[in-house]
């Protein structure tokens, strides 16, 4: 590969493999660059070393898939895009398919496979590489090196009722104990999150505003600009009725979400649909809330009947009267906590605090379990 590499673009290539094997062992790579194309390794190399970010450049498909996880952004060369699909790469935040010269109409159905967030072309598309690379200063450690990806854990209902919203909305808050997190509202049908947490009198953007912006949306102007109190954030409606999602929406909400926060938390809706499935397949782990009665769980299996990410499926269980180890073994998904139902509950989202009234009841504990299992165990929750 490296003959191939004009001299200017040479050195970032050249230390690829020993950057590879650096960040395989644990020190992530802030952009990693995956493309034999020489003007797209020149480009790049250029606005970057620019921008004072060190790409590792590579394209070496197995130095790819070792890096591709752990990178703060992933900008795949359109030469490389179609040998990467069928390699079964997980779908991640922060993927963008690149091209020079023009972008082929085939490219956008393989954006899609790859899950990438967008299409581009240089030297058309400098201005948009440019901030896409200054962005990455939003994953800076204040002590040096480079911040995690947010956690990102979905939250649905097994049956109607089950409490999915008010769950989400307690991981939230426990998660904004520990740093920056957002909470999401994708159920266009939901009471509004910023009402169940007490921020709906907090000025902010809200969906109706997202989908009528255009360009790239930065992890700070979304942070600064949601309702919020503290560290908590939240992302919904406005009050009255509410359009659907749009998908390029979503797409940049969470693309944004993970490199501005610690966690980010959605509260999705039971019926699916594009837009829905892409927001689950961006999550680590989706949280299905499940009621212990013969049409709870009749229900919450018929859900998780129809997903073909099962591996990435846990259980909470809300309500008593059926052990945890048999909803396991009914549903055969991992249980990750159980919790009784909180009396006053009503009472205290209505005096504006959010669900949670005491981290030792059954909403706080469960939060604190769940995060924790989450955090530790990751995909092995």
């Amino acid at each position: 590969m490296t003959d191939l590499l004009p001299a200017s673009a040479r050195t970032a290539a050249d230390t690829a493999a020993g950057s590879a094997a650096g960040s395989a062992a644990g020190s992530a790579a802030s952009l990693l660059v995956i493309t034999r194309e020489p003007a797209l390794v020149e480009e790049v190399a250029r606005r970057a070393a620019a921008a004072d970010v060190d790409p590792v450049v590579t394209g070496d498909l197995a130095v790819a898939m070792r890096l591709w996880n752990g990178a703060g952004a992933v900008v795949v060369g359109a030469d490389l895009a179609a040998e990467l699909v069928p390699l079964g790469l997980r779908r991640r935040a922060g993927v963008h398919l690149l091209a020079w010269g023009g972008v082929a109409d085939h490219l956008f159905r393989t954006a899609v496979a790859l899950g990438a967030e967008d299409v581009s072309d240089l030297p058309r598309a400098g201005g948009w590489l440019a901030d896409l690379l200054a962005d990455l200063h939003d994953l800076d450690d204040p002590e040096g090196g480079r911040r995690e990806l947010a956690r990102t854990i979905g939250v649905v209902g097994g049956s109607g009722g089950a409490g999915a919203t008010v769950f989400a909305c307690a991981l939230a808050q426990r998660a904004a104990r520990s740093g920056p997190a957002l909470v999401v509202d994708a159920d266009p049908l939901g009471p509004g999150l910023d009402r169940i947490l007490g921020l709906e009198r907090r000025e902010g953007v809200r969906w109706p505003e997202i989908g009528r912006t255009s360009g790239r949306l930065s992890a700070r102007a979304l942070r600064d600009a949601v309702p919020r109190r503290a560290d908590l954030g939240v992302l919904t409606w406005s009050a009255g009725a509410a359009e659907p999602l749009q998908a390029f929406a979503v797409r940049e909400v969470l693309a944004a979400a993970v490199r501005g926060h610690r966690t980010v938390v959605l509260d999705l809706p039971r019926a699916g649909g594009p837009v829905v499935d892409e927001a689950i397949a961006r999550c680590d782990c989706v949280v299905l809330v499940v009621v212990p009665s013969v049409a709870g769980l009749a229900s919450a299996a018929r859900w998780a009947a129809g997903r073909d990410d099962r591996d990435r499926l846990r259980v909470v269980v809300r309500g008593g009267g059926v052990p945890a180890s048999d909803v396991s073994r009914a549903l055969r998904l991992p249980v990750l906590a159980t919790m009784a139902d909180q009396r006053g509950l009503a009472e205290t989202v209505d005096l504006g605090a959010g669900p949670v009234r005491s981290w030792r009841g059954p909403l706080g504990r469960a939060a604190r379990e769940v995060l924790a299992r989450v955090t530790v165990l990751g995909d092995r929750a």
